[in-house]
């Protein structure tokens, strides 16, 4: 009963997650950045981390698809749903990105190009490349796409991990939470301690499981009522501790026990991913604007941030390989605010006319499909 019910309760709108997603994907363009127009000084070890943005986007995939999972939808449909929402922009992506990290000349030595391969690139058109640790691969086709192979493989899991979480009331889903958490450590600790195992050649889609389990977890405890008092201010500063404190360890002497903690800082952002989501949508639940994440502007930008994130490095690419690297120096904020200038705009066009009007297009022919289906079961039950 609890189930039901609870499944079958609206959910409201978290715009205040579709804002703070932006800066999930921005924080990953100022880390691409770095290969074409660094900045001097200290601020680019900060930038070195915006990677961190997509354990942000893992955690909180899980955590939205099972915040909004509505009863009796079909697992075919359910796939389908996530098929037009990513394959569409990832392929007009795709598109552009060839003629821009692909070369049928001979490539120069210490270049980023690849030699054109149809073979390999194809593995990015059905979202398998990041099976593969070889770099030529797990970065083929349009190279930030690596993660849609993760994302593939968390849509279908989806279903069954939900088979197992919705039936817990929210004191489970918190402990299923938790234990992805701690998986993940002790994967880590384990690849710390036998760096030479099996467990070094798990596959890259797999060590990113746990990411999208606890945002699952978090949704469902959520959902069953959980509350956590938690200010949005702690939960979006404690990604920012996370990386201070990382950066600091870095240059602890040698021998510390402190040298260990930034080879679990993927781990330590990903409760830091789990505590801003948590405050900023138990803030909203609450009746309380948590921050400027729900303004017209944010909301609209975080609905670009998929589109954003499938092109930035393939116009950041482009400019190096025209106009050459740049040495670090703050006149490279222009090349800053020019990329990101020219990144919006395509992000829009991708999100407008491919992304948006495609999913709706495949989504409406799924459900002429399953409406027809239900109603000759339903004429042939009359009919028995």
């Amino acid at each position: 009963m609890h189930t039901s019910a609870t499944l079958a309760r609206a959910t409201p709108r978290l715009d205040a997650l579709t804002g703070l997603r932006w800066w999930a994907a921005f924080v990953v363009f100022l880390f691409h950045m770095r290969v074409f127009a660094p900045l001097p000084g200290p601020i680019t070890q900060v930038f070195d981390y915006g990677y961190f943005g997509v354990t942000f986007f893992f955690v909180l995939s899980g955590f939205v698809l099972t915040w909004s999972a509505r009863p009796n939808v079909p697992t075919s449909t359910f796939y389908w749903r996530r098929f037009a929402r990513i394959w569409p922009a990832h392929m007009v992506a795709l598109v552009l990105a060839i003629p821009v990290f692909y070369t049928l000349a001979a490539v120069p030595e210490g270049s980023f190009l690849k030699p054109f391969d149809l073979g390999i690139i194809l593995l990015s058109v059905v979202l398998i490349q990041a099976w593969w640790a070889n770099p030529a691969i797990l970065y083929s086709g349009n190279p930030a796409a690596w993660t849609l192979t993760c994302e593939a493989l968390f849509y279908a899991l989806h279903p069954w991990i939900s088979k197992v979480l919705i039936p817990l009331a929210k004191r489970g889903a918190l402990i299923l939470a938790v234990g992805a958490v701690a998986a993940a450590f002790a994967y880590r600790a384990g690849v710390i301690v036998w760096p030479e195992s099996a467990l070094a050649l798990v596959p890259l889609p797999v060590m990113r499981v746990p990411e999208f389990i606890l945002g699952m977890g978090l949704a469902w405890a959520m959902r069953s009522g959980w509350r956590p008092r938690i200010h949005p201010f702690v939960g979006i500063g404690s990604m920012g501790a996370v990386i201070a404190v990382v950066l600091l360890c870095t240059r602890a002497p040698a021998g510390s026990l402190l040298t260990y903690i930034p080879a679990f800082s993927n781990e330590l952002f990903t409760i830091a991913c789990g505590l801003a989501i948590i405050a900023l949508a138990s803030a909203s639940l609450r009746g309380k604007r948590p921050s400027r994440f729900e303004s017209a502007t944010q909301v609209k930008l975080g609905e670009w941030s998929f589109a954003f994130y499938l092109v930035h490095a393939t116009f950041i690419y482009l400019a190096l390989r025209i106009f050459g690297y740049q040495e670090p120096s703050w006149w490279n904020l222009l090349w800053f605010a020019g990329l990101l200038a020219v990144d919006l705009v395509a992000a829009w066009a991708l999100h407008s006319f491919v992304e948006r009007p495609a999913e709706k297009r495949m989504r409406r022919w799924k459900d002429r499909r399953d409406h027809a289906r239900v109603a000759v079961k339903q004429e042939a039950s009359v009919s028995g």
